[in-house]
């Protein structure tokens, strides 16, 4: 009895031990078989506004993922970054069963390419803490890609070199960052990197002629308090 007692002790410790790893590897196969999915496959002010507010919400994720905080019951894992209101719950019966937001798969919108860092992501629709755990994120309130304005993509920092946006710090003025979206190919160039308070929603300015890219993440790594923030320009 002690002797079972001891063998199911040491492989409790040993799944303990190997719980990050297997975690880490379950993120990476999600983002390499939305990259093979891809590979398969007017800005007012109100809309001003809810681009600034999901900015600002960023933080909760990234305390989230970081492990600095509890996650908010307003910000679930599939939880959407937004300020529409709930639709009313309709009484009459459904003709066909509708998927709920967990069941339905998320589809790439783009892909994000960055040779300097040799990075390649997914880009999903949406700042959800789901759709950022295995890619990066457009924040669906700012510009489209590749269209004149802001268009802002947020992602997480991990710890462990090279995941998401990792290696975001090495770039530098000048750098390359190409867009791939159905059909159409966006290169922008990095012309400034800056580290921000989270409470600076300046980053997500635009004028009318412009096409800018922004890339959001926390900074630093380890128990983050800025931004970090990629410009660039079409």
């Amino acid at each position: 009895m002690r002797r079972f007692l001891s063998i199911a002790l040491v492989l409790a410790g040993v799944l303990i031990l190997l719980y990050p790893k297997a975690s880490e590897w379950y993120e990476n196969r999600q983002q390499q078989k939305l990259l093979a999915e891809w590979e398969q496959s007017s800005f007012d002010e109100e809309a001003r506004q809810q681009a600034q507010r999901q900015y600002e919400q960023l933080t909760q994720l990234f305390r989230e993922e970081t492990g600095t905080e509890s996650a908010s019951p307003a910000l679930a894992e599939d939880a959407e970054i937004s300020d529409a209101p709930s639709a009313e719950p309709s009484l009459a019966p459904s003709a066909t069963p509708q998927a709920t937001p967990a069941e339905r798969k998320p589809s790439p919108i783009a892909t994000i390419t960055i040779d300097k860092i040799k990075l390649k992501l997914p880009v999903l629709e949406g700042a959800t803490q789901k759709n950022m755990k295995s890619a990066a994120a457009h924040l669906k309130e700012t510009t489209a890609l590749g269209q004149v304005g802001n268009a802002a993509i947020a992602g997480h920092r991990m710890r462990s070199k090279g995941r998401l946006f990792n290696r975001l710090g090495e770039l530098e003025a000048g750098d390359k960052i190409v867009i791939d979206t159905k059909g159409e190919t966006y290169t922008y160039t990095v012309y400034k990197v800056s580290i921000v308070e989270p409470t600076d929603v300046s980053v997500l300015n635009y004028n009318n002629k412009d096409k800018l890219l922004t890339l959001i993440t926390c900074d630093p790594i380890v128990d983050p308090t800025h931004r970090l923030i990629i410009h660039a320009k079409l």
